[in-house]
């Protein structure tokens, strides 16, 4: 859960929960890594990783004089955290070896901005508009980088992003949730309402875009409709 607060309420950025791969803890020294450098590597991984990440659910190699990490399909430099290419061996008819190149997924860049947010937002940036890029159609990156962008202050970008996520995720009441969020960082009250209840068409049970319409529905002195709002918000809270 993303969260960007006000003075009253959260104002809640979902994300997916960080699904963990399964699997033992793999380690090769075959390469020429010393045990010191090797050590070293492996804390600062654990400082980048999520605290609900183990270390168990990757698989750590030395390949060279590097430490890899790989999650699923995509690999990573210990140490820096650069993302590595990766490639099979293919036999072409001519008999010369092929390299395959396989990308990230859309999966893949998702996750490693979710790892690079706190350490290098840039990079996490980079790689949320990669998952984007590949994959249009999936909230999670819009959502999260949405964040990002309101956190830093950049809330017309923030706006433009979650408006083109709406375009392509027109059902997804999260989206139009966070998009109220930023139009009020731009003190654009009549946006944000609309917003909110575009969500609340979407999800009726999203509390806090009731808690957040009630509010600037009474702001506004809309007392019936800021009324309306509370009411739904404390019916939902007591369900809880």
């Amino acid at each position: 859960m993303r969260v960007l607060g006000n003075d009253q309420v959260p104002r809640v950025l979902h994300a997916p929960a960080y699904n963990q791969p399964g699997g033992p803890y793999h380690h090769s020294n075959s390469a020429h890594i010393g045990p010191r450098r090797l050590l070293r590597s492996l804390r600062e991984l654990r400082a980048k990783l999520p605290d609900e990440v183990p270390l168990s659910g990757l698989r750590i190699q030395a390949i060279g004089n590097d430490v890899v990490v790989r999650d699923g399909n995509a690999q990573w430099e210990a140490q820096s955290g650069q993302l590595l290419m990766d490639f099979d061996v293919a036999p072409s008819p001519q008999g010369t070896v092929a390299f395959l190149d396989h990308a990230p997924s859309a999966t893949e860049w998702f996750s490693r901005g979710e790892q690079l947010e706190q350490d290098d937002p840039d990079a996490a940036e980079h790689a949320y508009r990669q998952a984007i890029a590949l994959a249009p159609d999936d909230a999670n990156a819009y959502l999260n980088l949405g964040a990002m962008l309101c956190e830093s202050a950049r809330c017309d970008e923030a706006v433009a992003l979650f408006e083109l996520g709406m375009t392509r995720c027109p059902n997804e009441a999260l989206l139009a949730f966070n998009l109220a969020v930023a139009f009020e960082d731009q003190h654009r009250v009549p946006e944000a309402l609309a917003s909110y209840e575009r969500a609340l068409a979407l999800a009726p049970d999203l509390a806090d875009a009731h808690f957040n319409a009630a509010r600037l529905y009474r702001e506004q002195g809309e007392a019936q409709r800021a009324l309306r709002h509370y009411s739904a918000y404390r019916r939902l809270q007591g369900s809880l």
